[in-house]
């Protein structure tokens, strides 16, 4: 047993080992110990739980526990050298300032006009899964005190409301979270769940706020409070209320705007005064006898919504908060957590019933309600599970609990545990209760050339449904430029879905989750008070919806890139899409010289191999054809959406032959049919025919993907192949005649001549198939080194830097079941015909990718 410490003889650093000091013996160093110790066991265990989907507070709740009494604390050496009680308050000081700030940030998250917004079911759900719980939580409550040793030393109105109040909570950043992790964020269920959270999230913590009030100083030490103190605490934090939204909300309004990307720069005072503004509000709380973190939260609620203030206020405090103060604070409430206080069968069973207890009145209450307001009863089982959702909110209303002694150790082991379980079992039940409806199968028009005209009695045509996906306003110019010069002004109809595509990361705050997941789509989609468009770019979209025959519906993906190929899928399946426009992951853009008036220079925006991924999944997975759009500054000629902005806009296709090449063809048929975009074929005739060198490719299993051009190992017949080039540009020639410029070449170096189209600047754009069938000049390529392998040879060439290239490249890439096997090759040269075959049945060698004229591709 150790002597008592002096708190106040107890040093901040000490004099070093050299001088025979034990730095574990001093504040700070003992603080960095701890805090790395928590740092590392949280980060370990939350990579081993990273194959079961949880999320991280899981894993600093189990860390604390490990370091706590329950595990490792049972060496009592241990403990008092590296816990010892003397660092607890430093400890928790430390991490409390972390959760006042986290707790601005939740204030941050929640937007209470979208809450207004969000409807009578979401209330109703919230509503119901608010007090059928909470009366739960005061019958158990009753069992607790009579069956606990010391639990009925609290008087009755604050632990009842505590109960109430554990068992009735929602955690809505936890749940955001889960709902993104598993790709229901932008769901019919994740949105009702979100509102529904919301609407809790307010509500426990006016009830929180009361439990507080009610609780002050119950250790039983200073007699019965009279209850009138009660009610002024409430009073006054309701006056502290009003005065933040009345007052301080329109001041943080004007601070906002001040800071909104029309500033180039924001002054630093602004954000010193926000954070300061945190920590007096928290003061403020506190002093009125509320705990300091419904200050700050409170105060987290002025701050406008949706705004770049916003989003910098959270680059300023997110990291530091969330990957360093906020693990500390509950891994504290793991190291208070003894599970050793659980003894015996009858404890066992408290704890048994405290966790049936919560999750049956949390999933029975939202069931119900769901199941009022017409909610499948798949669905409403599910949002029952996610409104079971605790973790932080639920430790922070325990940790109050506990220091308002309020809840004794056994009592708040057993909570601890309730909340750890329950949101443990959230995820893993989800996956197993429910798939989203992935919609009736109809038929789809998988590829450009599926789109057919009606008989001439109905001049309607097929509707042309196309899925862009955007990284951010950088691509919108050069999306509705491609995708106005693709509208022909007469007969067509295009559908187009805007994804915005939205990285999930570990340090995603929810805020960014749920801003950018709301029914008006983008976040510069959302309209400010006097109705006019916040974004420049927003209301090109909104005005080009406007100009008849076009409708424009923007969606977003919120993923990890790994798997944001699935969303662009599905989507793509679920709406019946025949494209999909992928940007690709570098983009240049052009920027003034300072110093040299009017000159400016190219500017390489290279978004990293992440987003590269998605796009070669999305090329290998997609239901129907592909386009990945190279933008070197497409569209960007006008500010104007619309025919003005394509004005004098010069297409080139360079057409090879082949299945990708043929649906490049007929996208330029697209082109042409509109009035003020100039198509020009330019097709490559192979001098290989009259040269006699047959190409033929075989596999090449060792070679790398990303930097070996990959072909088609399916059995296709080339003659029949060059039978359907002939014919597609017979047709598209014969329908277009001198509409369209037609220019043929004969060129052994087509690297050379596809260079210098890009280079000459003559074409705004210049469409290219993929090439997984090449032609004999394409397959002569493959062995070239290759900086963009998913683009294809040709597409490769236009899109690698350092080439001199000022043109946008479209690389299209045909959707066909039997091309969807593709490998890397190698080329071998045979002269003669040696391995031709005449007729149209034989086939090469299923060990050869063949690319002569008359061979098979395997």
């Amino acid at each position: 047993m150790m002597a008592p410490v002096n708190i106040t003889s107890i040093k901040t650093s000490s004099s070093g080992a050299w001088q025979g000091d034990d730095p574990l013996d001093y504040a700070f160093p003992l603080l960095i110990v701890q805090t790395t110790l928590i740092l590392v066991v949280t980060r370990i265990l939350a990579f081993l739980f990273k194959p079961l989907r949880q999320p991280k507070v899981i894993a600093e709740i189990v860390g604390g526990i490990l370091l706590g009494p329950s595990a490792l604390g049972r060496n009592k050496t241990y403990m008092n050298k590296l816990f010892p009680t003397w660092s607890t308050p430093i400890l928790e000081s430390v991490a409390s300032i972390g959760l006042l700030f986290f707790l601005f940030l939740v204030g941050l998250e929640l937007d209470l006009n979208s809450i207004r917004r969000s409807g009578r079911r979401a209330f109703s759900i919230a509503a119901a899964g608010i007090s059928l719980p909470f009366v739960c939580g005061i019958g158990v409550a009753f069992v607790l005190r009579k069956t606990i040793d010391g639990a009925d030393k609290v008087g009755y109105g604050q632990f009842l409301v505590f109960m109430g109040v554990a068992l009735s909570i929602t955690a809505f950043p936890v749940l955001a979270r889960i709902l993104a992790e598993l790709k229901l964020l932008t769901t019919p269920v994740g949105e009702t769940a979100m509102a529904a959270a919301a609407f809790n999230d307010v509500a426990a913590w006016i009830l929180l706020a009361l439990a507080v009030a009610l609780a002050g100083n119950a250790d039983g030490s200073g007699g019965h409070k009279s209850p009138v103190v009660s009610v002024w605490v409430l009073l006054s934090g309701l006056v502290f209320v009003i005065f933040m939204m009345m007052v301080i909300r329109p001041a943080m309004k004007l601070v906002a705007r001040r800071c909104s990307r029309e500033h180039d720069t924001v002054d630093e005072a602004y954000i010193c005064l926000t954070l300061a503004g945190v920590m007096v509000s928290g003061f403020m709380t506190d002093l009125i006898g509320i705990h300091s973190i419904f200050g700050a939260f409170v105060f987290g609620l002025t701050i406008p919504k949706g705004g770049d203030f916003a989003e910098r206020l959270i680059e300023r405090i997110e990291d530091f908060v969330s990957g360093l103060l906020l693990p500390l604070y509950f891994a504290s409430s793991g190291l208070k957590t003894d599970v050793a206080k659980i003894r015996g069968g009858k404890a066992w069973g408290l704890l048994v019933l405290v966790i049936s207890t919560a999750c049956a009145g949390k999933i029975l209450g939202t069931l119900v309600a769901a199941l009022m307001c017409m909610v499948p009863v798949r669905e409403a089982v599910t949002l029952g599970v996610l409104m079971n959702t605790k973790g932080l909110v639920e430790l922070i209303v325990l940790n109050i609990g506990k220091e308002k002694k309020v809840l004794n150790d056994e009592i708040f082991a057993i909570l601890v545990l309730m909340a750890l379980f329950t949101t443990f079992i959230t995820t893993p039940m989800v996956m197993a209760i429910y798939k989203p409806a992935r919609g009736i199968a109809m038929k789809t028009h998988r590829k450009l050339g599926d789109l057919t005209t009606n008989s001439a009695g109905n001049d309607k045509k097929d509707e042309l449904r196309i899925l862009a996906c955007v990284h951010g306003p950088g691509n919108v110019p050069s999306i509705i430029s491609l995708i106005e010069s693709t509208r022909s002004t007469k007969n067509s109809f295009v559908k187009l879905f805007i994804m915005h595509l939205v990285e999930f990361t570990e340090r995603s705050s929810s805020i960014i989750l749920v801003q950018r997941v709301r029914k008006n789509g983008f976040p510069f989609f959302k309209r400010s008070r006097n109705g006019e468009w916040r974004d420049r770019l927003a209301g090109a979209f909104q005005a080009y919806s406007q100009l008849g025959r076009v409708s424009v519906r923007p969606t977003t993906a919120v993923s990890s890139l790994p798997t944001m190929h699935e969303d662009i899928c599905h989507v793509a399946e679920e709406k019946r899409v025949t494209m999909i426009i992928l940007p690709f992951h570098k983009h240049w853009r052009v920027e003034a010289d300072d110093e040299d008036n009017g000159g400016a220079h190219e500017v390489l925006e290279n978004l990293g191999h992440g987003w590269r991924g998605v796009n070669q999944k999305v090329l290998k997975h997609a239901p129907c054809s592909v386009g990945v759009l190279v933008d070197r500054g497409f569209g960007n000629g006008s500010q104007t959406p619309g025919p003005d902005r394509t004005m004098g806009q010069r297409v080139c296709i360079l057409f090879f032959g082949g299945p990708d090449d043929r649906e490049a063809l007929e996208l330029g048929g697209r082109m042409v049919e509109h009035p003020v975009v100039r198509v020009t074929i330019i097709r490559f005739v192979e001098e290989d025919e009259l040269n006699g060198k047959n190409i033929v490719l075989h596999p090449s299993p060792n070679a790398n993907c990303d930097q070996s051009y990959s072909f088609s190992t399916a059995k296709m017949n080339r003659q029949i192949e060059k039978e359907l080039d002939e014919k597609a540009m017979g047709e598209f020639r014969g329908r277009w005649g001198e509409m369209v410029g037609y220019v043929e070449k004969a060129s052994e170096n087509v690297v050379e001549e596809a260079l210098g189209i890009g280079r000459s600047g003559d074409y705004d754009l210049i469409v290219v198939g993929k090439g997984r069938f090449p032609s004999s000049m394409v397959a002569n390529l493959a062995e070239r080194p290759a900086e963009h392998a998913e683009l294809g040879p040709i597409g490769d060439v236009l899109a690698s830097s350092g080439h001199g290239v000022v043109t946008s490249v479209l690389v299209i890439q045909q959707h066909d079941v039997a091309l969807t096997d593709e490998a890397p090759a190698l080329r071998v040269l045979h002269g003669g015909y040696d391995n031709a075959r005449g007729d149209n049945d034989s086939t090469s060698s299923a060990k050869e990718i063949s690319s002569v004229d008359n061979n098979d591709i395997v």
